[in-house]
């Protein structure tokens, strides 16, 4: 591979950070994208990267991001789909909105983002593109009904494009995170911990650090022949 650079959505804390943090460690150039301005190169550690603010729930805001690499003449190569939010509440309650909104990001951003970029990789007959899907898109989860639908979406997409894509020498493959520490399980009460962990096999959750190694791989040149595949990475929980 001669052009190392990759976008990552959603890169301003938890896996999406833990991803650009490992990649730049690996020589990519990382274009990271959020809703909110962020002092990227800060947060790094180095100047090889760039941050761009979007809303990838909008096109007119993914238009605008092509634009700017179009601008700075960046040909990205790589794309982790990694930006998503959650609404969560039981299905009798859950307002339209609710379920508009998530699906809006989960699915027809990566929709949106992906079809903007995958003409230059099949262009350059080369790329990596990984979905960061959800144990929850597996196995469903209470109150999650919105974001699980769109995360189990996620693996029809990816078998689907990676069988469309491979002859241009571009893979596709969805990682399945469970439990994974982050701000959100920061917040769960003792006994909250105690039952997640009873569906934990290695009986702890998982760190971003270890969805950034997944993700490194996949994107390496190890992992060429892997595409159209779902890779859980929770410890055991989705047996």
């Amino acid at each position: 591979m001669t052009n190392k650079t990759v976008l990552v959505t959603g890169c301003s804390r938890g896996i999406g950070l833990a991803i650009a943090k490992k990649l730049i460690q690996e020589n990519y150039f990382v274009v990271g994208t959020s809703r909110s301005e962020l002092d990227f190169s800060n947060l790094l550690g180095s100047d090889r990267c760039l941050h761009v603010p979007v809303d990838i729930s909008r096109e007119d805001s993914i238009s605008n991001l092509i634009n700017s690499l179009d601008t700075k003449s960046i040909q990205v190569s790589c794309l982790v789909n990694n930006a998503g939010i959650t609404k969560d509440q039981l299905f009798m309650r859950m307002s339209i909105d609710d379920w508009v909104s998530v699906i809006n990001t989960n699915l027809n951003g990566v929709f949106y983002l992906t079809r903007a970029l995958i003409k230059q990789m099949v262009k350059n007959k080369y790329g990596r593109i990984i979905n960061i899907s959800s144990v929850s898109g597996l196995m469903g989860n209470p109150g999650q009904v919105n974001y699980s639908a769109s995360k189990a979406a996620l693996s029809g997409f990816t078998k689907s494009l990676a069988k469309e894509l491979a002859s241009r020498n571009i893979t596709v493959n969805n990682v399945c995170p469970g439990f994974i520490e982050s701000d959100m399980t920061n917040e769960l009460s003792a006994s909250q911990i105690e039952n997640a962990l009873k569906l934990i096999p290695l009986q702890r959750f998982g760190k971003s650090d270890e969805v950034a190694g997944l993700v490194s791989f996949l994107l390496s040149n190890a992992a060429d022949y892997i595409t159209g595949q779902e890779l859980s990475i929770d410890g055991g929980m989705y047996i």
